[in-house]
């Protein structure tokens, strides 16, 4: 038995078109084309490769007759079967989807706990918390909480986002094999996330409004709105993201923004999507050279606001620099995005 007849059968077998396969070994479809048609042999990283994914070992692919191997179940051909999820999609993006909100809830979740002790640290404002201890150690426990926000925060971010980057490194296309039956089970959960989010917020605001002329005014409602807004905000981070996850095209096109030059030329895809992605990597470069040049003028703006001699009210306003150059630099992305969508289209 040849390994062509090998390769083509576990292939079937596995429900898996030669795109697909050539996705997860990061070559060309042309590629698996010519080993089928025994014009040309894969490396030797490749059949490794090909032994993990069709659990085989190397002799049993290349000199072995595997077309008498029992076919599973959930493997076997059916005509006309849409794509499958081959790569392991579905399942990074409801980890990276996971770990961006928890991310966002903990760092949000920590300075509102941290708020409680820094007032119970100060002996003019009410907290449920004084009497407990020391000033000084109300003020560690709220820097301990606060930092171990932030420091879950980027635990669940830092090492999301860069998986995320090796994810889309490894996999810069992905066919769509979402039914349409589950877009819209998505778009269901996401508007319930997005209520469910947006009503976390709004009862946060009331209680802020209803003890506005309390004791509760000065630390307990600012630090129960922020707690409020954590589950809030992680809601609508996470169902945003589970329902974008559906969106493959625009993953398709976003890969520009992760992969540099070389990385898209060399990537197993057709000319028409190396000129997409090509396109979104320029945009998305000219993005980032005027967003830093925004946040260097917001720095020096902030700066002298500081420490230039002018009026006590502009210094007392010096940190508005900061987020008005995120606030420029986000318009300055939608629509240089917007335009770039126009030309390409």
């Amino acid at each position: 038995m040849s390994f062509r007849e090998n390769l083509q059968y576990l292939r079937a077998t596995h429900n898996m078109t030669q795109e697909q396969l050539a996705m997860i070994l990061g070559v060309s479809r042309q590629s698996v084309t010519k080993w089928e048609s025994e014009k040309s042999y894969p490396e030797m990283d490749k059949l490794l490769r090909m032994c993990q994914i069709f659990d085989c070992t190397l002799d049993e692919l290349v000199q072995g007759d595997l077309t008498g191997r029992p076919v599973e179940s959930a493997a076997s051909v059916v005509p006309g079967t849409p794509p499958v999820d081959v790569v392991g999609y579905d399942e990074h993006m409801r980890g990276f989807a996971r770990k961006v909100s928890i991310g966002v809830f903990s760092i949000v979740f920590g300075v509102a706990l941290s708020i409680l002790f820094f007032c119970a640290a100060d002996i003019d404002t009410y907290s449920p918390l004084e009497g407990l201890f020391s000033e000084n150690v109300y003020t560690a426990l709220g820097a301990l909480l606060l930092f171990a926000g932030v420091g879950v925060g980027l635990a669940m971010l830092i090492p999301g986002g860069m998986g995320h980057s090796a994810f889309v490194r490894e996999h810069p296309y992905i066919e769509d094999f979402y039914t349409q039956a589950q877009k819209e089970e998505a778009r269901k959960h996401f508007s319930w996330r997005l209520v469910g989010g947006i009503m976390c917020i709004l009862v946060g605001v009331c209680f802020v409004i209803a003890t506005a002329d309390t004791a509760l005014s000065e630390c307990v409602a600012p630090s129960v709105m922020l707690m409020l807004i954590a589950c809030g905000a992680g809601l609508i981070v996470y169902g945003g993201m589970m329902y974008g996850r559906m969106n493959i095209a625009n993953y398709n096109r976003s890969a520009g923004e992760v992969l540099e030059a070389h990385e898209i030329e060399s990537a197993p895809l057709t000319d028409e999507q190396k000129r997409e992605l090509l396109q979104t990597h320029a945009t998305d470069k000219r993005i980032g050279a005027i967003c830093g040049c925004i946040m260097i003028i917001a720095t020096i703006a902030g700066l002298v606001m500081l420490f230039v001699p002018t009026h006590s009210y502009a210094q007392s306003l010096f940190w508005l620099a900061w987020p008005i150059g995120g606030l420029l630099c986000g318009i300055v992305s939608l629509l240089m995005k917007a335009f770039g969508s126009d030309e390409r289209s």
